[in-house]
């Protein structure tokens, strides 16, 4: 008989079981469920609610369900729908009548949303810690080319010359954006709501604050209703997940491109890559291109969890089963992904000599030749009037603007003279640069430094 089923006359069709149990999936959450099971035991003892006797035997109790459960001796019953009923299940039959009132002053609406930020906390810092790993080896990484001069983009054409540790560093600043967002999310999730009952709190007199405190949350939700129907948290760390995801694909999306032989800038080390089944030469992205098609997958979680809440009414609905599935495949499809992505860039070679002969076509020091006809006096609209006849003329006739003679110059403009050629070469083009947020190896040597001070900042 269900622990429920008191007002029932006949048992639930095998189907039903089925369909309504969540066993499944969030089994996983039994290492929460059982420890604020135990807290919550621990108050009604201390608060006189259950006998102080009674309180000890059910922790003691759930203490050796959880090393049955972790030692792999215990099988999960789905007729017993969730988690939650499932340790209680196991806790009446090994105590008898003691176990029933482990479930005193609580309801599995309460429960089950202390349990899923219980397990959101502990995934969030697991989360943080993948990013700071990758965030160490991009950094790291970035220190090594300072001085390894590629082409920047725009549009996907060939702009201005910048430096890898330049581009490395954008990336940098996403995946710092990233962790913080982790951990405001945590801030939000650091909410105890168990307390709140079904959706009206209890007459019990119930110590909210030591539960929490034993939890480790640091305050306790201020309204019932939202305490046992608020999913926001969920849909901020999927949200979240789905930002860092979006900057992982893009990131992959370039490695994809550097990679192919049309770009050669950099070999994806063997271990991160694939073969062809029919073509011996080819050399296969697999893992860049898994992770950008993956992005996709969390989207879904995110659009599905949203699609969920936004038509329900206050207070618990059994729709809120459906955030589990999106949390979970969210948080597994981040936690594949961030490792294989580091240990991907970590190992990448680096073709310095292909980034720097890209970097020189292509016109990327035209906007330099502008500025430096600015210095000489012109108005920019006229410099850049005068670099864009000088680049017709080098398309036209197969040359760069490294390569004209002053001759060639000054019949464009005669406002040129021989310092044009060292204003104009792509090492000049970088280092020039040396505004914050520049290019340039001492501006770039500058992040670096904030970047390991960051990193050193975090837990």
């Amino acid at each position: 008989m269900k622990l429920w089923g008191g007002r029932f006359t006949k048992s639930t069709d095998s189907f039903t079981d089925h369909f309504h149990s969540s066993i499944s999936f969030d089994s996983r959450m039994y290492h929460e469920d059982i420890t604020g099971s135990m807290a919550h035991a621990a108050m009604l003892g201390r608060q006189g609610i259950i006998p102080r006797q009674d309180a000890d035997l059910i922790i003691k109790t759930l203490q050796e369900i959880l090393r049955d459960i972790e030692k792999g001796e215990i099988t999960f019953d789905e007729k017993a729908e969730d988690i939650h009923m499932n340790v209680e299940s196991i806790l009446i039959g090994r105590i008898g009548d003691v176990g029933k009132r482990l479930h005193t002053g609580r309801s599995r609406n309460d429960q089950v949303a202390l349990d899923t930020r219980m397990y959101t906390k502990k995934e969030i810092k697991e989360i943080q810690g993948l990013v700071k790993e990758m965030l160490t080896v991009i950094n790291t990484l970035a220190e090594k080319h300072t001085e390894t001069i590629l082409p920047g983009y725009t549009h996907l054409q060939r702009a201005q010359p910048v430096t890898f540790a330049h581009h490395l560093l954008a990336y940098m600043e996403m995946f710092q954006r990233d962790y913080n967002r982790l951990t405001d999310c945590w801030k939000r999730t650091d909410v105890m709501p168990l307390g709140s009952g079904a959706l009206a709190t209890t007459t019990y007199p119930l110590d909210r604050e030591f539960v929490a405190k034993e939890l480790g949350f640091g305050t306790i939700t201020q309204n019932s209703m939202d305490g046992v129907s608020d999913r926001d948290f969920c849909i901020e760390l999927v949200c979240d997940l789905s930002i860092l995801m979006m900057h992982l694909s893009r990131f992959c999306e370039e490695i994809i491109l550097w990679s192919s032989h049309e770009f050669r800038f950099i070999e994806l080390d063997d271990a991160y890559s694939t073969g062809s089944s029919i073509m011996p030469q080819k050399k296969n992205p697999d893992m860049a291109e898994l992770i950008r098609g993956k992005t996709g997958r969390v989207y879904g979680h995110l659009m599905g969890l949203l699609t969920t809440m936004k038509g329900l009414p206050l207070a618990y609905n059994k729709d809120m089963q459906e955030d589990k599935e999106a949390l979970f495949g969210a948080i597994d499809t981040i936690k594949m992904c961030v490792p294989v992505f580091t240990n991907m860039l970590a190992t990448v070679t680096v073709r310095e000599k292909n980034m720097l002969e890209a970097a020189k076509g292509g016109f990327t020091n035209a906007t330099d030749a502008a500025d430096w006809l600015v210095k000489q006096g012109l108005p920019f609209r006229d410099a850049h009037e005068i670099i864009g006849k000088l680049v017709l003329y080098c398309i036209q006739n197969n040359t760069n603007l490294d390569d004209l003679s002053l001759e060639e110059y000054k019949a464009i403009s005669p406002v040129f003279n021989e310092s044009v050629y060292g204003a104009i070469s792509v090492k000049q083009c970088v280092e020039a640069r040396k505004i914050i947020g520049g290019p340039a190896k001492e501006a770039t040597q500058k992040a670096i430094e904030a970047n390991k001070a960051f990193i050193a900042s975090l837990q």
